[in-house]
């Protein structure tokens, strides 16, 4: 019987153990196959980046190497250089660096990037380089310069000791000290040179890129707890006996600010509603209730949203876009000035549909540009003038004057003109006073708001 049962089982147990070491030998080379095409990815990667970056350092000399008034070269120049860092940077996106400090050499590349960009595609002819972008272009030649050198540092230790990148991904997943990882080391060494380069003007159109806003920039006194508990009350006109809870936001920091929670009688929370600390302006509102089926069109909600801003003490908003989501319209509303659209004081409100009723506010980019009574030009072209400008397909259903921030940052009139052309609404801005297009935006068909 036992003789038997071994015939048996003893060939089976083979052919088991057989299939065991071949599945196992099997998923091993899946798994070294896929270490090594890993592997090979980042070490391309890496020796296309040192390349890119010593191309960079190449464009700029060549740039910088033209004669100051040689407007062509200078723009062909730009472009590559602009090219050559967006290859720089999508190379950095694909090596194992997220936990390594490389921020500053990021940012840097990208700096020069928007920098190269904006400069790139203006027309020389009216605004050749300035004499501090071209001493900015000198300083990025000396920097990336030594940023190559960096690079191919590391490059050559990488080839000469055969070192792996997966072994950088290993250390740094497994947040392993590794002070002798010769890569971890030379791209920590790059981002410390970068960090202690001196700040460059980039000028408003880049600047405005990485600008942070922080309530600190804003005038006005600092406010007390009181203080919003009175602002935050008479807002939700939640009447003398609501409970009101104040926590402050950021203290001691670039963003102090406070959140105010009014709840009524039964404690049910009612609004939350956010204000800076200097002056206590109103930066956001949220009413939690439950919004019923909707009973309200998209128009109706435009005009209580309107008598909603006046009576808050925002008299002179105009609706520019409308959009329903479920049973909540989505209105942008901006400042009007002398019949001019004052776009970078932009606030958002939330209208419920079902009553009408104002259920959000967000007003952060209104706080922080809102100025009394701006100093807007009069328009050197006329409105006939400004129409010869446009695309002679683009048909016309409303003109009115804008006031927007262009490509530069810099806030400019212009004529707004709202249309169609290849079957498609836009929304066109033209300077008033040379006619360039300053922005075109496509209208989506749900903006709900009538022009005319």
């Amino acid at each position: 019987m036992y003789k038997r049962l071994s015939a048996v089982m003893f060939p089976l147990t083979a052919l088991l153990l057989i299939g065991a070491l071949v599945w196992g030998y099997q998923e091993n080379q899946e798994k070294n196959a896929i270490l090594i095409k890993a592997e090979n990815q980042y070490q391309r990667a890496f020796h296309d980046l040192s390349y890119h970056v010593e191309r960079l350092h190449g464009e700029l000399g060549n740039t910088l190497a033209v004669n100051s008034a040689s407007n062509g070269m200078h723009r062909k120049g730009l472009v590559n250089v602009w090219r050559m860092t967006s290859e720089a940077q999508n190379e950095i996106n694909q090596l194992p660096l997220t936990l390594l400090p490389f921020s500053k050499t990021e940012e840097f590349l990208s700096k020069i990037s928007n920098f190269s960009y904006k400069a790139g595609i203006r027309d020389f002819t009216k605004k050749p380089l300035t004499d501090g972008e071209l001493s900015n272009l000198k300083a990025l030649y000396k920097s990336s310069g030594e940023i190559s050198k960096d690079l191919q540092d590391v490059q050559n230790k990488v080839i000469g000791s055969r070192l792996r990148w997966m072994d950088v991904e290993t250390a740094l997943a497994t947040e392993n000290k590794a002070e002798d990882n010769s890569i971890i080391d030379g791209f920590k060494s790059v981002d410390k040179r970068v960090e202690g380069y001196p700040d460059l003007d980039w000028g408003p159109s880049v600047a405005s890129i990485y600008d942070k806003r922080s309530v600190k920039m804003l005038g006005g006194t600092p406010v007390s707890v009181e203080d919003i508990k009175r602002k935050a009350i008479k807002f939700a006109n939640a009447g003398s006996n609501a409970k009101v809870d104040v926590k402050e936001n950021g203290k001691n920091t670039k963003w102090p600010s406070y959140t105010a929670t009014v709840s009524g009688s039964n404690n049910k929370q009612m609004t939350s509603m956010d204000f800076t600390k200097n002056g206590g302006l109103l930066i956001s509102y949220y009413d939690n209730r439950e919004i019923g089926p909707a009973k309200v069109t998209l128009e109706e909600a435009v005009t209580k949203a309107e008598q909603f801003l006046k009576k808050k003490g925002y008299p002179h908003m105009t609706a520019v876009n409308a959009d329903r989501y479920d049973n909540i319209g989505n209105l942008i509303f901006v400042t009007s000035q002398n019949d001019v659209l004052i776009y970078p004081e932009k606030m958002t409100i939330r209208i419920g549909l079902d009553t009408g009723t104002a259920v959000g506010f967000e007003a952060s980019e209104y706080v922080n540009e809102h100025k009394d009574n701006r100093k807007i030009p009069k328009p050197k072209l006329t409105l006939a003038e400004a129409k010869k400008f446009l695309n002679s397909d683009f048909n016309e259903n409303y003109h009115r004057m804008a006031w927007i921030k262009n490509d530069d940052s810099v806030e400019v009139l212009t004529y707004e003109f709202g249309g169609e052309v290849n079957g498609t609404q836009y929304r066109i801005y033209l300077n008033a006073d040379d006619g360039i297009e300053e922005s075109v935006e496509e209208i989506r068909p749900s903006s709900g708001i009538e022009q005319k």
